[in-house]
C-alpha cells in the first residue's frame, strides 16, 4: 500500500489537480469519501481556478489539516486557532522548501493571463508540480505526525 505522499504524487501524475490529489490521499483516513473530496477540491487546481494563486496543493492539504484539527462547532476558538497555527506551519514550511507559496512563481508564469495560458499548454508547462505536491505531502505528514490527538 502506497503512503499518502506518494499516493498524492501519483494521483497527480494520473492527471488530477493539485488539491484534488492531495485531499484525495487522506480522504479514506479520515472518513471522507474519495469520490466527494475530489469534487470538493476540484477547483483550487492552479492557483485557485487557473488564477496562479496560492498553490492547489497547500489548500488540498489545508482542508487535510482541517479534517484532523477542525471543530465544527461555531465556539470552538481553541481548535480554530490550533488549527490556522497548523496551517500556517505548513505555508512557512512549504515556501521555505519550494521558494514560495504561489502558483505564478513556482510555474514561472501566470495562468491568469493570456501569455500564461499560452504557456500553460507547451509540453512540460506543469513537469515541477509533482515536486511541489511531494512537497506539501510530506509536510502534511510531518504535521500529522507531530500531534498524536485522535482525528477525531
Amino acid at each position: 500500500m502506497k503512503s499518502p505522499v506518494d499516493e498524492a504524487v501519483a494521483l497527480f501524475e494520473e492527471g488530477f489537480s493539485c488539491s484534488q490529489a492531495i485531499l484525495a490521499a487522506w480522504a479514506e483516513q479520515f472518513n471522507l469519501d474519495r469520490s466527494l473530496g475530489i469534487k470538493l477540491s476540484g477547483g483550487f487546481g492552479g492557483g485557485f481556478g487557473l488564477m496562479g494563486g496560492l498553490c492547489g496543493s497547500l489548500t488540498g492539504a489545508a482542508m487535510v489539516l482541517g479534517l484532523k484539527f477542525g471543530s465544527d462547532k461555531a465556539l470552538d476558538k481553541a481548535s480554530k486557532y490550533r488549527l490556522y497555527e497548523k496551517v500556517r506551519l505548513l505555508g512557512e514550511e512549504f515556501k521555505t522548501r519550494a521558494g514560495s507559496m504561489y502558483c505564478r512563481d513556482l510555474l514561472g508564469f501566470d495562468l491568469s493571463s493570456p501569455q500564461g495560458q499560452i504557456a500553460a499548454k507547451q509540453p512540460g508547462a506543469f513537469s515541477n508540480c509533482s515536486e511541489f505536491v511531494r512537497i506539501a505531502a510530506e509536510i502534511t505528514r510531518e504535521i500529522l505526525e507531530q500531534d498524536s490527538l485522535p482525528a477525531f
